[in-house]
C-alpha cells in the first residue's frame, strides 16, 4: 500500500534516493538528511500508515524488531554512548511526514543535540483524578 504524494513512500519505491542503513521485507531504515546527530536514522514500514494509532498490531513486532536492529547497529558501529528512539503521531506532536516512522538517534555524552530533561509541571491529586476519570469513562 503506497500513498503517491508521500515522501517516505517515494523513498521506499526508489523514486527518491536514500542512504540505506537497513532493509528487510517489511521495513526500511535510512539516514536522516537533517540529522540531530551523526547516524540519525529513520525506520519506516514499507506499507503506508499515517500513525502508530492506525498501524495493525500484528505488524508491530516486525517493525519494532527492525528499529531494535538499527539501534544496535548504530550504537555498536558508531560507538555511541546511548540511543534515543522517538516516534511522533500527528502534527501537534511533531510529526512532519504523514507516514509512520521511528527516529533512531545515536547519542554521546555531552553531545548537546537536544535536551534530555524537559521541565515537568507537577499536578495535584485532584487534577490527576479528574484526568484519570476522563480517560477511563466509556
Amino acid at each position: 500500500m503506497e500513498e503517491k504524494n508521500c515522501l517516505f513512500c517515494k523513498i521506499i519505491s526508489g523514486e527518491i534516493p536514500s542512504l540505506k542503513v537497513y532493509e528487510d521485507e517489511n521495513s526500511l531504515a535510512f539516514l536522516d538528511i537533517s540529522p540531530f546527530t551523526k547516524g540519525h536514522s529513520i525506520v519506516v514500514p514499507k506499507n503506508h500508515y499515517i500513525s502508530l494509532l492506525e498501524f495493525p498490531e500484528e505488524k508491530m513486532q516486525e517493525c519494532l524488531s527492525a528499529v531494535k536492529k538499527v539501534a544496535i547497529k548504530l550504537k555498536t558501529k558508531l560507538e555511541a554512548d546511548g540511543i534515543n528512539i522517538m516516534q511522533n503521531n500527528y502534527k501537534a506532536a511533531g510529526q512532519e511526514i504523514n507516514h509512520l516512522h521511528f527516529h533512531v538517534i545515536p547519542r554521546w555524552k555531552n553531545d548537546k543535540a537536544f535536551p534530555l530533561r524537559i521541565e515537568k509541571k507537577e499536578r495535584s491529586k485532584e487534577e490527576l483524578s479528574e484526568i484519570l476519570k476522563k480517560i477511563n469513562t466509556s
